[in-house]
């Protein structure tokens, strides 16, 4: 097993492409981090680097042991975090990762309690889709995750609890052009640019009918906050779940759009950790809190109408 430490330079030195940088980064003289990597390269026995004049760049067995290194180095610092958890949650650090629609709402209001509760411990959250997320939870570079589950149920890798649905909605500006009809058929959205975030293939087809497109969405944006705002400020009419625009609406920042007929969609959130994995203390309460957060919802649908 090489050195942790050796590892740990070299995915710096991977980063920053550059001795003089990555030496600074680990405090370490440029010398001693250059004897570093070359022990790496002696106990693997092969090059890592192929070492320009002005940049480093990563040879074949580089790379591989880069995506290596970063895995180990995620398990050791999890593993540090849930030992020195295990007697109290007065420190330590927990990673965990987010989907842009439960990072609308439900994570923040499980987040904020959590730090209330637990100051000391310093949490970092990733906001990414379910591809992704699902790539970083395998690799222990994230101990749980809240995202879209659709495509994920039948890992038997993954440990799934879901989360409630809500429905679909279709939602604009308040002056919208649109609003002022009565009546808003499917061939009225023809003329305005929907935009979303990254849509599983479920919800795709759904949202097809709209357009009669394959690829209904003329914005793709992964952060809602974003296309809330691109929304507020132009006539794009963008999708989301109910429990996240819910207050928006109530208090008149944004509009819904009803449309008679249409592909029905709705959300289908869920928990997701590895199954062959024990979460640390920090991250079961953060798992509960975000169950309790779940049920708090009500899903008070009459509200659209």
């Amino acid at each position: 097993m090489n050195d942790l430490r050796q590892l740990r330079h070299f995915v710096a030195l991977a980063e920053h492409g550059h001795f003089a940088r990555a030496a600074e980064a680990v405090n370490l003289s440029q010398p001693a981090l250059s004897r570093s990597i070359q022990a790496l390269e002696a106990s693997l026995g092969c090059s890592l680097l192929d070492r320009g004049p002005r940049q480093i760049s990563l040879t074949a067995h580089g790379r591989l042991v880069l995506e290596h290194a970063r895995r180990l180095l995620d398990g050791n610092r999890a593993l540090r975090s849930a030992v020195t958890q295990l007697d109290n949650l007065d420190s330590g650090e927990l990673r965990l990762g987010a989907g842009p629609y439960p990072a609308a709402r439900l994570v923040p209001r499980a987040l904020g309690r959590f730090a209330s509760r637990h100051p000391g411990v310093r949490v970092q959250l990733s906001l990414e889709n379910w591809h992704s997320l699902h790539q970083r939870l395998l690799d222990d570079a994230i101990e749980l995750f809240v995202a879209d589950i659709r495509e994920l149920a039948d890992d038997p890798l993954l440990d799934i609890t879901p989360l409630r649905r809500h429905p679909g909605t279709l939602f604009c500006r308040p002056g919208h052009p649109l609003l002022a009809r009565r009546r808003v058929l499917l061939s009225d959205l023809a003329g305005y640019a929907l935009a979303g975030t990254q849509l599983p293939v479920e919800v795709a087809q759904a949202v097809g009918t709209l357009s009669g497109n394959r690829n209904p969405l003329g914005i793709e944006c992964d952060n809602f906050m974003v296309l809330k705002a691109l929304v507020a400020e132009s006539d794009v009419i963008s999708m989301a779940p109910w429990d996240v625009v819910a207050e928006d609406v109530r208090t008149g920042r944004l509009a819904v759009l009803e449309i008679p007929q249409g592909g029905e969609t709705s959300s289908a959130y869920g928990v997701v950790s590895h199954a062959a994995r024990s979460l640390s203390p920090a991250a079961r309460v953060v798992r509960e809190l975000l169950l309790e957060e779940d049920e708090r919802f009500a899903d008070d649908v009459a509200l659209r109408s």
